[in-house]
């Protein structure tokens, strides 16, 4: 039986997406329409590159697809920072 997912699993909006969110009131107001859940989506799969590039890359992504109304990050199988199941992937 699985486990239910830890309350405390979010993640803090770093500092780069706080300030995409700060100089933009339209995707501010996108980004407060998603679901806890979900900006924790997009936080995670943000943060969980390895490469500076490649973290840059995502925000970019962030913002433009917030913006069209998208809703989690495409092809992103979900926080693995929620699932007990997953944490050994994360936690080595």
């Amino acid at each position: 039986m699985a486990k239910a997912a830890d309350p405390d699993f979010r993640h803090p909006i770093p500092p780069e997406i706080q300030a995409m969110l700060d100089g933009d009131a339209t995707l501010s107001g996108k980004w407060q329409a998603l679901t806890s859940l979900a900006r924790n989506e997009w936080v995670c799969w943000t943060i969980s590159a390895k490469q500076e590039v490649t973290r840059q890359k995502r925000r970019a992504r962030l913002r433009e697809e917030v913006l069209d109304g998208k809703k989690r990050p495409c092809c992103w199988p979900g926080c693995p920072h929620r699932r007990e199941s997953a944490r050994k992937w994360v936690d080595a």
